[in-house]
C-alpha cells in the first residue's frame, strides 16, 4: 500500500466512524533523549517536531479536534532549568510557528491555569489564540498548566458563584476548559505507560484508550494512521 493509499483508508475510517477528537498523553521525550545519549532539551525539540507532524495528519485525515497534554500542574516539581526550558520553547514554538498554522487553517486554545505563567508568555498565547480564533480546520487544544482535578473542582466552584443549585452533569461540561467541545474518542498515551496521569478525567469517561510503545518523538503520520486503524476495530458501548 503506497503512502496516499493509507492516507486515503484512514480518512475514510475516521469518516464511518465518526472519529472527531484525539488526545494525546505526550510521554516519552525525557527517555527518548537518554537514550541516545542526549540531553532532555533534545528530546522536547524532537518532540515538537512529532507535534507538529501529528497537527498536519488531523488535518489531512479529517480529524476535527486535538488536544496535547504539554504541561501539567505537576511538571512545576522538575528542576527549574528544565521548567525555564519548556516555557521558552512554547514561547519560541508559538512565535515562530504562529503563522505557517493560521494559513493551514489552524484553531489554537489552551486550557489549563494560563494566570500563573509569566505575564510575557501569556501575551503570547492570547496573541495565537486571538489570531486564529476565527479559522475553520483543526482545533488545537494545548493542555498548559493543566491538571484535571483542579479543572473540575474551578468548574464547581464557578458553578456555585453562579448560584446554580441544580448541577448536572452538561452544566459542569459547560464549566470545564474544554467546554463546547466534544469529548475525545479516543486517548493516546506515548511511552508505554499505563496511566491517565491526571488528564481530562471527566471527559474521557468512555474515550478508547490507546497505550503505544513509541517515545512520542517518534510518533507521526504513520503512528496516527495505525492509532485511527486500532481505533475502528474497537466496540464503543458506552455503557450498554
Amino acid at each position: 500500500m503506497t503512502a496516499l493509499e493509507k492516507d486515503l483508508m484512514t480518512a475514510e475510517i475516521v469518516k464511518q466512524t465518526n472519529l472527531q477528537h484525539i488526545a494525546i498523553i505526550m510521554d516519552g521525550n525525557r527517555r527518548w533523549a537518554k537514550e541516545k545519549n542526549l540531553p532532555s532539551a533534545m528530546g522536547h525539540k524532537k518532540g515538537v517536531d512529532a507535534l507538529r507532524a501529528t497537527l498536519r495528519a488531523c488535518n489531512d485525515f479529517g480529524i476535527k479536534y486535538l488536544t496535547v497534554y504539554a504541561f501539567s500542574t505537576e511538571n512545576w516539581n522538575r528542576k527549574k532549568e528544565e521548567v525555564d526550558f519548556l516555557m521558552e520553547l512554547l514561547a519560541l514554538t508559538l512565535t515562530n510557528e504562529l503563522a505557517e498554522m493560521h494559513a493551514e487553517g489552524v484553531v489554537i486554545n489552551f486550557i489549563g491555569d494560563i494566570s500563573k505563567l509569566s505575564p510575557k508568555l501569556q501575551k503570547i498565547l492570547a496573541h495565537s489564540v486571538e489570531t486564529t480564533k476565527n479559522n475553520t480546520g483543526v482545533h488545537l487544544q494545548i493542555a498548559f498548566n493543566y491538571g484535571s482535578r483542579d479543572e473540575i473542582v474551578n468548574a464547581v466552584k464557578t458553578i456555585i458563584d453562579k448560584g446554580v443549585t441544580d448541577i448536572t452533569e452538561e452544566i459542569i461540561s459547560e464549566h470545564l476548559y474544554t467546554g463546547g467541545i466534544p469529548d475525545p474518542d479516543l486517548l493516546i498515551r506515548t511511552g508505554g505507560e499505563l496511566r491517565v496521569s491526571n488528564y481530562l478525567l471527566w471527559q474521557i469517561a468512555y474515550s478508547e484508550i490507546l497505550v503505544v510503545k513509541e517515545f512520542w518523538p517518534e510518533f507521526g503520520r504513520e503512528s496516527l494512521a495505525n492509532a485511527v486503524e486500532e481505533f475502528q476495530n474497537r466496540q464503543r458501548r458506552f455503557g450498554k
